[in-house]
């Protein structure tokens, strides 16, 4: 694209012009991302760069990229630059779970793998994941403890299209997330989630994991993480005993 001659930003060829003129380079940089342009941990262009490659302002491109860092896609490391967001043990805790004791901080939950079996999608996981019912998909079941007491069991179910080849013992034997390993191994990064929580009582199979009775009364979190543009890659159900924990999240204005 050629550069612009004037001072003023010129829409992008097929933009209306009613759309924002950084909405469009945060959408252009997303396609990068997604594309693969940039991976998990390097660094993007300088601004200046961007705004030559784009052919507008430097501010056009910052805001851009601020949207994106408050969307955790991208981090800004003073005196360094702006990188691409990765999946670590931090970032999993702080950004993606929510599970605390009622008079305690966060801490990183002991996950202990319960099952990984081939299946076929169902409605909900053909809805949740956009394929078609009876594709092969992945489902895995983790139980997770908080100060040696089992608090989650997670229900994962993932499309075996967008993970091939995914393996019980890699997934058991995984050096860091579960997200991690989407990341490192299957190059698919969670940049975002849905939730949906509900009151619910525990089946009979999972009350005996969480040490509870059947009947008890759990929250149930049905969770969609999703990658660049909105695509989802995973669909996770969460049954949290909340006799001593509780949901946490905290929202930030941006």
């Amino acid at each position: 694209m050629a550069k612009a001659t004037t001072t003023t930003d010129a829409p992008f060829p097929g933009v209306p012009l009613t759309t924002p003129l950084y909405r469009e380079v945060k959408r252009q940089l997303m396609d990068a991302l997604a594309g693969g342009e940039w991976k998990p941990g390097d660094a993007i262009p300088p601004e200046r760069r961007l705004a030559e490659r784009y052919g507008i302002s430097i501010g056009t491109v910052r805001r851009a990229i601020d949207e994106l860092v408050a969307e955790n896609m991208l981090i800004r490391q003073q005196g360094r630059g702006t990188f691409v967001a990765s999946h670590n043990r931090d970032r999993l805790l702080f950004y993606f779970f929510h599970v605390v004791p009622q008079d305690g901080a966060k801490e990183y939950p002991v996950v202990r793998l319960l099952g990984f079996a081939k299946a076929k999608a169902d409605k909900l996981a053909s809805e949740m994941l956009q394929i078609a019912i009876g594709d092969p998909i992945f489902r895995i079941r983790n139980l997770l403890s908080l100060s040696g007491e089992p608090v989650i069991v997670d229900d994962i179910a993932v499309s075996a299209a967008r993970f091939p080849g995914m393996a019980e013992r890699a997934f058991r034997d995984r050096p860091s997330t579960v997200y991690n390993l989407y990341q490192d191994t299957f190059g698919i990064s969670v940049v975002r989630t849905v939730e949906r929580l509900r009151a619910t009582t525990v089946d009979h199979d999972i009350a005996p994991l969480l040490r509870v009775a059947p009947g008890a009364p759990l929250l149930e979190i049905r969770r969609v993480a999703l990658t660049y543009s909105d695509v989802p890659v995973e669909l996770r159900i969460s049954h949290v005993n909340t006799a001593h924990h509780e949901y946490w999240s905290e929202l930030k204005q941006v």
